[in-house]
Parts: C-alpha cells; structure tokens; sequence
C-alpha cells in the first residue's frame, strides 16, 4: 500500500490505511514542473518517490532561501493543515517526484476523528518543528563551516545511502544539493559554500561532483559539526544499512 510509506501512517491498522487509501490520488512531478502554492490550500501532500525543496524567495533582491527538504514519507504542507491559511513557499521538485495527495479538509477529519493517526501524527510535527528550531538557532549561532556540515549530515541521515568496496570504506552520497542549495539551506551565498566544499576535498573529507556530495570521512565532518555528541557509531550506522552501490 503506497499510504503505508508515509512516515505518520506507517504503524496504523490495516483496515484504517486501506480506509484512507481510498480518499488519495497519485501524482507525478517533474524537476522544473511550476507548483501553485494556492494547491496546498486545498490538498494534502505526501511524498511517495524522489526529492522536493521547499523555499521562500525575496521579490526585491531575488535571494532565496531552503525551509526544508522533503523526501520519500515526508510530507508538506503541515502549516496550512493546521492554521488554513495561505503560505507563500515556492515548491520545487528536484527530481521526477511521485506523491499522494488528499483533500485538506479529508486530512483535518481525520485528525479529529481517529485518536490513533493523531497518535503518529503528533510526533512527525514534532519533529518537523524541532529541525525549524534548529534550522532558527544555527543560523544565528554557528559559522557557516558548522551550519553547512550539520545540513550533510542530516541528509545523509534522511537517505541513508552509500557506496563502497569494504564496510570501512564506505562513502555516505548525497545527491540533489549544489552548491546554490546548499548555500540557500545554510543561510549564505554560492562562493562561500563552493570555497568550503574545495577546502573538504583537498582535506580528503568528502568528493563534489554536480549535483552530488560524496562522503568519504564521515567522522571528520562529524567534527566540524561540532554537535555535543558526536554522530558516529549512530544507530543507523549500526544497522548496516544495504549497499546500494
């Protein structure tokens, strides 16, 4: 069942995502496919496959900067389910992008029906306001070299992809953040990024091809994070994830 992907409907009954399931349609888009923000007044968006960035853009200077980046079991717009208010984001597929969508109206009863989807729903907008939190504070707090490694490594932690020969040797990829993303996720501008990601590589921390970050000292980037603790030896690092390369 494609619902079941979704992250705040995975662990509910069986017979409650068929129910749902019912009321979604599927959708595709593709990378530079225009997206009316007035849909997400009326519709519920579940990412089912592929990658969306979500960004805001000032008319007068044209600088644009990242809110979030969506992948598969994300889903958006939570502000205008809770509030029914216009938001004015710019929503861009950076890949072929297939999603479920379902009348907002339909998403809101069922929130207000059914205590068990509330249950799992609850702990995704958690989450989604914890990273707008730290999004908030790192920009204010931390360089540009600290925000930029804590942006990689939380992705490389949402697609949880590698390559590699060995175990030991495994190289963490992350695709779809060019240097102008990148720049629009932390907060400065294309040179800056693009003179940090050149003094990584010639360090041996990661590889930078177009669209692509390859990973290859993990612990190192780690370190540059300056996270209280350390990510390594993560959880999902234990799980040895399948080798997709």
């Amino acid at each position: 069942m494609l619902v079941k992907q979704a992250n705040i409907f995975a662990d509910l009954p069986v017979k409650l995502i068929e129910d749902f399931q019912q009321e979604f349609q599927l959708n595709e888009w593709h990378k530079g496919d225009y997206f009316n923000p007035a849909l997400l007044t009326q519709r519920f968006f579940v990412v089912i496959e592929g990658q969306v960035e979500i960004k805001q853009s000032n008319p007068e200077t044209g600088r644009e900067a990242t809110l979030d980046m969506l992948y598969a079991g994300d889903c958006f717009d939570l502000i205008v389910l809770l509030d029914d208010q216009p938001h004015d984001v710019i929503v861009s597929p950076l890949t072929t992008v297939k999603l479920l969508s379902v009348k907002l109206e339909t998403m809101r009863q069922w929130l207000w029906s059914y205590p068990e989807f509330n249950q799992q729903f609850m702990p995704y907008l958690a989450q989604k306001m914890r990273e707008k939190e730290e999004l908030a504070s790192s920009l204010i707090l931390h360089n540009v070299t600290t925000r930029l490694s804590r942006i990689i490594l939380k992705h490389i932690n949402k697609i949880k992809f590698y390559i590699s020969g060995k175990e030991d040797e495994q190289q963490h990829i992350v695709n779809g953040l060019n240097d102008d993303t990148l720049a629009r996720m932390s907060g400065t501008v294309r040179q800056i990024v693009n003179k940090q990601l050149q003094r990584w590589k010639k360090d041996g921390i990661l590889d930078k091809k177009r669209n692509q970050v390859i990973i290859k000292d993990l612990e190192a980037l780690e370190k540059e994070a300056k996270y209280p603790q350390f990510l390594a030896n993560a959880e999902w690092l234990k799980s040895k994830p399948q080798n997709k390369g």
